[in-house]
């Protein structure tokens, strides 16, 4: 093998961020003007996981750090919680959603706090699998210190899981099968 120099050459990761909070930077923003939303994208600004999105991205060719910001009357609460977490993150800087001309632009290259949650979903192949989302968002000096609440992992019901070929079986049939 030919020597190579590794120095800086970073080392891969496992492309698995685990549930917790995250300084993020907002790399994205779209507004959904007939459904009344915002598509927001993220990646990871700082820590171990730093531009875990971006290195997803390259890799699997996927990006997954993105989340909806509905501006529907009733999820103004919500919305002016996102807007909150961005101004206290980014002294100098205020999102004003209520300004006549709200440039939701102005927002990308912005910090913000995320706090994620694990959640069991029933995949395409039938398989449960589990992904991340949003709970919440908040500002970047809480993520640092730890000041955040983890939501438990988001189970599927029961009636939602698949069962094998024995639990499909028509009750009675389990019986007359003789082994």
């Amino acid at each position: 093998m030919k020597a190579i120099n590794m120095d800086n050459v970073k080392e891969a990761g496992s492309f698995g961020l685990p549930a917790g909070g995250y300084v993020c930077n907002i790399t994205s923003v779209n507004d959904v003007p007939d459904k009344e939303y915002l598509i927001v994208e993220f990646d990871i600004a700082e820590g171990p996981y730093k531009n875990y999105y971006a290195d997803l991205q390259k890799a699997k060719n996927f990006w997954g750090g993105s989340t909806i910001k509905s501006y529907k009357e009733k999820a103004l609460p919500m919305l002016k919680r996102f807007c909150s977490a961005v101004t206290k993150s980014n002294p100098g800087y205020i999102f004003d959603a209520g300004a006549q001309n709200a440039d939701e632009k102005t927002l990308v290259g912005k910090l913000i706090g995320l706090v994620f949650y694990e959640e069991e979903y029933l995949g395409n192949d039938g398989s449960i699998k589990t992904r991340l989302k949003v709970d919440y968002e908040t500002e970047v000096e809480k993520i640092r210190k730890g000041d955040f609440k983890l939501k438990e992992k988001k189970c599927l019901p029961d009636d939602q899981i698949p069962q094998g070929e024995w639990e499909k079986m028509p009750e009675g049939v389990q019986e007359e099968i003789p082994f």
